[in-house]
């Protein structure tokens, strides 16, 4: 069983890298295996503190959210036309959020096991930092949500959806489709944390209900969970403001940088043996 220090700990790293693109899950699988008896948390543990970010995206965005949902209801009943941009952003955000849901059921048991291995996060965060740096350095930047287009929606949906892996980030596969495909990095962030509240919320709410369900042997209990995912969410609003404020001017290299170098770390954590992949 975790201690609560370990909890704590968790959740502030969680916090702290969730909406940043360098890889929560990631960074949990690499401090759990660093901290104490090295016990890997878990996906179930995972999913449950993003709980705790996406609330703080849900306080962030409200107004943007409200608008949306209501447009598209509005819509939906025929009160504004169809095509109004808040009601169309909200059937984006549906859409884009199939490709997880159908390949998060079709290899969850991948991702709880083989895909959690070290060798996989370090390969992944160099890769995509890469791609990411590369999507950023050359992207058009001329589009805005209000270009938004069903191909589009289902393109970061998919991008979205590589955040199954461990070491992909879900903030970084997003936001480096939107650069590649020409969005400006505000517009492109603000919708990858748009687009992940239902994928996130519907994985927590999955994992806490068949935890409880099959009462799954977990490494911390329920009260360390639950304060891990609010002092997840309460550092994870304090990101998202920081971060909204960064990418008016700058760019995502330091980012890549910091994922480019930590991928080489673990690789050679693991080489000497200081690290166990599984």
């Amino acid at each position: 069983m975790g201690s609560w220090l370990e909890a704590i700990v968790l959740g502030v790293v969680q916090g702290l890298t969730e909406f940043l693109p360098i890889s929560s899950s990631a960074h949990i699988r690499i401090v759990s295996t660093l901290f104490g008896t090295g016990e890997d948390p878990g996906a179930a543990f995972t999913a449950i503190l993003q709980l705790g970010t996406e609330t703080a995206v849900l306080i962030y965005f409200l107004p943007d959210i409200a608008h949306i949902v209501s447009s598209w209801v509005k819509a939906l009943f025929g009160r504004i036309p169809r095509n109004d941009p808040n009601a169309k952003l909200g059937w984006f955000i549906i859409l884009g959020s199939v490709p997880i849901v159908v390949l998060g059921l079709l290899f969850k048991n991948q991702i709880e096991t083989t895909f959690r291995s070290l060798w996989i996060v370090a390969g992944t965060l160099i890769v995509f930092g890469i791609v990411l740096g590369i999507a950023d350095v050359l992207g058009r930047r001329t589009r805005r949500l209000r270009d938004m287009t069903v191909p589009h929606a289902v393109f970061f949906g998919l991008a979205q959806s590589l955040a199954l892996v461990p070491g992909v980030s879900r903030s970084g596969a997003t936001i480096a489709l939107g650069r590649a495909i020409g969005y400006e990095r505000p517009a492109a962030a603000r919708y990858s944390f748009l687009l992940a509240i239902p994928a996130v919320f519907g994985s927590g709410v999955y994992e806490l209900y068949d935890s409880l369900k099959h009462r799954s042997p977990m490494v911390f209990d329920w009260a360390q969970t639950g304060v891990a995912t609010v002092v997840a969410g309460v550092v994870g609003f304090g990101v998202i403001a920081f971060l909204m404020r960064y990418i008016s001017k700058g760019s995502f290299i330091p980012f890549v940088v910091y994922r480019v170098l930590l991928g080489v770390a673990i690789i050679v954590l693991l080489l000497t043996g200081v690290l166990s992949p599984a």
